[in-house]
């Protein structure tokens, strides 16, 4: 999915360039998961080892009475829902842990120190687990995240919520509807955030042109469709941000995490520019609009020149230089 940036759209506006390309967001769509999914009931380890290879996990939940969309239960209970999905990640890396604790015993006989700091700490996750605890909510020194990350555990995916609320409903004031409300509580306890949507009123979104869909919107008094609000919490969650380049022909939107140093910027562009990179003439979006024009920015000494220490802010406006 593209992610949305208003930012290109006034750059465009300045440089006139021939395409405009924004940055996008991967989205897989993995089925539902049942009760018994880590024991492989239904396609319980299909979709498990599909989880495994994401970055986090939105969760979404279904929030709305229709009888002619079958669900497993006959009440709509967020919170259940969710406990049930989480469980069975839990289950799952209980067996992840405890296949990986019987490697490590037998390497404990070998003396080496890691082995057995290794082990204490399995054994830790591993208690925390069948507590019902998951991962991400336990207290682990960046040491100790180190070596469960190792593993890849499921429960240790950051998670966002997604509520799927009725079409008639969105737009109002749903946080204190009951099955809202307790799904918040859920998700503020694990420091989770719940994103509100209308999967049905997506749909219709997405069908319309540019001009139909403001207009869509704007009656429903909802400013941003629920996958754009969707993609700007994944980018919170996941501590991304955004360069954007206006080198012609094109101007461009660029993903990368905060904290990100100038050469690892310029080598999401092309591997030869972080292997020879000079330095990055850089400029935040706000100056460069305000002035007008990137040539006009040059003449004022608003264009910085950094080095390969820079750390890259969100909304730089970069041009790369280097050599091969």
């Amino acid at each position: 999915m593209p992610v949305p940036d208003s930012r290109l759209e006034a750059l465009a506006k300045m440089v006139k360039p021939e395409k405009v390309i924004p940055t996008t967001i991967e989205f897989v769509d993995i089925a539902g998961l049942v009760k018994g999914a880590s024991h492989g009931e239904g396609l319980g380890n299909k979709f498990l080892s599909h989880i495994r290879e994401v970055d986090a996990i939105v969760h979404v939940v279904r929030c709305f009475k229709d009888e002619n969309i079958s669900h497993i239960y006959p009440d709509i209970n967020p919170v259940r829902d969710v406990g049930i999905v989480n469980l069975e990640l839990i289950l799952a890396d209980i067996e992840t842990i405890e296949k990986r604790i019987e490697k490590t015993q037998r390497m404990v006989k070998t003396g080496e120190k890691k082995y057995i700091i290794e082990n204490k700490l399995l054994a830790r996750v591993k208690e925390e687990l069948e507590k019902g605890v998951p991962l991400k909510n336990m207290e682990l020194s960046n040491g100790e995240k180190a070596i469960t990350d190792e593993l890849f555990l499921l429960s240790g995916k950051p998670v966002i919520y997604t509520a799927n609320v009725d079409e008639t409903e969105l737009g109002k004031k749903m946080e204190g509807a009951a099955v809202i409300k307790e799904l918040l509580q859920y998700a503020l306890k694990e420091k989770s955030e719940v994103i509100i949507v209308s999967a049905r009123i997506e749909e219709e979104i997405i069908r319309l042109n540019p001009g139909e869909r403001e207009s869509f919107m704007k009656e429903l008094g909802i400013p941003l469709s629920g996958m754009d609000r969707l993609i700007k919490a994944c980018y919170r969650l996941l501590g991304l941000i955004s360069f954007l380049t206006i080198k012609l022909p094109e101007v461009r939107a660029w993903t990368i995490k905060e904290g990100t140093r100038a050469p690892d910027a310029a080598g999401k562009i092309h591997t030869d520019f972080k292997k020879g990179f000079i330095c990055v003439e850089v400029i935040d979006y706000d100056t460069l609009v305000n002035t007008g024009s990137y040539t006009a920015a040059k003449e004022k000494g608003l264009v910085r020149r950094e080095g390969k220490d820079y750390i890259m802010q969100d909304g730089d406006v970069a041009l790369f230089k280097f050599s091969v």
